[in-house]
């Protein structure tokens, strides 16, 4: 299958980039596809309540996710490409500085529901679920895969885990389990993906009994990451945030029907990632080579971004109704949040670019700047907007916040430009543009 032209980009590093990445990306899309089907399914048989207080606990989880992951895997990935030769040692480091990480978080987590609760959600779920940050420490291993190219072993370690999963899932819902058994379910899932990641590596002569830990190259990798790390606390919260004040202000009930709305809305944010990762060494050969060459490849992947996601988002906001008809009727009423939650991803795909363009200029401060941004913009605007219009509020301070994160570097003036570049292909400028000339 021949890759489509994109303007700006040589056809045969497109062939290369991608293919690349085209086995993550099949084994992404087919996770989601099991993960809809199931998400729907459990949705229905728990209804809103139950599910409401099942997602709080996911929720809260997801916020200590940049602490237990410790911002690492690229850097891994970046290690293992420049030192080959020292594969056991990079990944014998990284997993321990992961299980410490994830360990540490455990406390913290008990601490911060101390502190601030997602009402409703009992915290013996919440401490289940709290060590999924010590199972995940084995994705030191996708990592590795990623640095030789060889995505499709994750793709099979992905789907295989799915799968199973899902059984697991659609088997206690058959036979009416309580939530607790859920509750398990999700923990398990990680489990499952560690496992099938331990099993895959360990082909080929590979053993992970190898492994070894130093500290030199602990205290190095962690000078490297702190700054993702913050980022990434930044980024879990205006991403999160909305459904812990919603279950807090609203109930477990609007709560579990917003989550619902979260899973449609979201499901399909892995693909700028995919795409810019697969054009970025592009990026970064135009930047050495040309500059003229570099800034009109910057214009045309936030032209992609935008061609991408706008007409999914129309789509999407015309069909929220009959996608509702899929659930049960008492999550009907959150068809409109959809409508309205969906236009986040338009800003998703456009930041995901400007990322890129930040990482290539060395200027990774900006971007926990406008992940911060991002974050205090959605909790203002959800403490205003939630008591008076419950989740649909939720969903409108999500959109800003997503919008002010994506654009905030037009009131950095060393960056501004790029700003304007991105504003140039919302308002399809460049497309007008070309049509001109054509």
């Amino acid at each position: 299958m021949r890759i489509p032209r994109i303007p700006g980009f040589d056809q045969e590093a497109l062939e290369k980039y991608f293919k690349n990445t085209g086995a993550l990306f099949v084994g992404r899309v087919g996770s989601l596809a099991i993960k809809m089907i199931v998400g729907i399914a459990l949705a229905n048989y728990l209804g809103r309540g139950q599910n409401g207080i099942l997602t709080g606990g996911i929720v809260y989880i997801y916020f200590f996710s940049a602490i237990a992951t410790l911002g690492l895997d690229q850097f891994i990935v970046k290690e293992l490409h420049a030192f080959p030769d020292s594969r056991d040692k990079i990944l014998g480091t990284a997993l321990g500085m992961k299980l410490m990480a994830g360990l540490l978080c455990i406390p913290l987590i008990w601490l911060a529901f101390q502190i601030y609760p997602a009402k409703g959600t009992p915290y013996g779920y919440v401490f289940i679920l709290s060590f999924i940050g010590i199972i995940q420490a084995f994705t030191v291993i996708d990592s590795y895969f990623q640095s030789q190219v060889q995505s499709k072993y994750i793709m099979q370690v992905q789907i295989a885990g799915n799968l199973v999963s899902a059984a697991i899932k659609l088997a206690l819902i058959f036979t009416k389990m309580p939530l607790v058994y859920f509750v398990y379910a999700y923990a398990l899932d990680f489990l499952l993906i560690s496992i099938g990641y331990y099993f895959t590596y360990q082909r080929n002569d590979r053993n992970i009994f190898k492994w070894t830990y130093d500290s030199a190259l602990a205290k190095k990798l962690l000078l490297y990451s702190w700054p993702l790390i913050i980022s990434g606390i930044m980024v879990a919260l205006y991403m999160k945030i909305d459904a812990i004040m919603l279950q807090n202000m609203k109930g477990v009930k609007e709560a579990g029907a917003y989550q619902t709305v979260a899973n449609l809305s979201e499901a399909w944010n892995f693909v700028p990632s995919v795409i810019v990762t697969s054009l970025f060494p592009a990026i970064l050969n135009a930047r050495r080579d040309d500059m003229n060459r570099y800034n009109k490849r910057i214009q045309h992947l936030y032209d992609l971004m935008v061609y991408l996601s706008v007409p999914v988002a129309i789509v999407i906001t015309f069909a929220s109704p009959l996608i509702y008809k899929l659930y049960k009727h008492e999550y009907a009423y959150a068809a409109p949040v959809l409508s309205v939650h969906i236009w986040s991803g338009v800003f998703v795909f456009l930041g995901a670019a400007n990322s890129q363009y930040l990482i290539a200029e060395d200027l990774n401060t900006l971007t926990f700047l406008r992940t911060g941004f991002g974050a205090i913009v959605n909790i203002v605007l959800n403490l205003i907007l939630i008591p008076k219009m419950g989740m649909m509020g939720a969903a409108i301070a999500t959109l800003a916040a997503y919008a002010g994160a994506a654009f905030f570097v037009l009131v950095i003036p060393k960056v501004n430009k790029q700003g304007v570049m991105m504003l140039r292909s919302l308002f399809l400028f460049s497309l007008f543009q070309k049509l001109s000339k054509s």
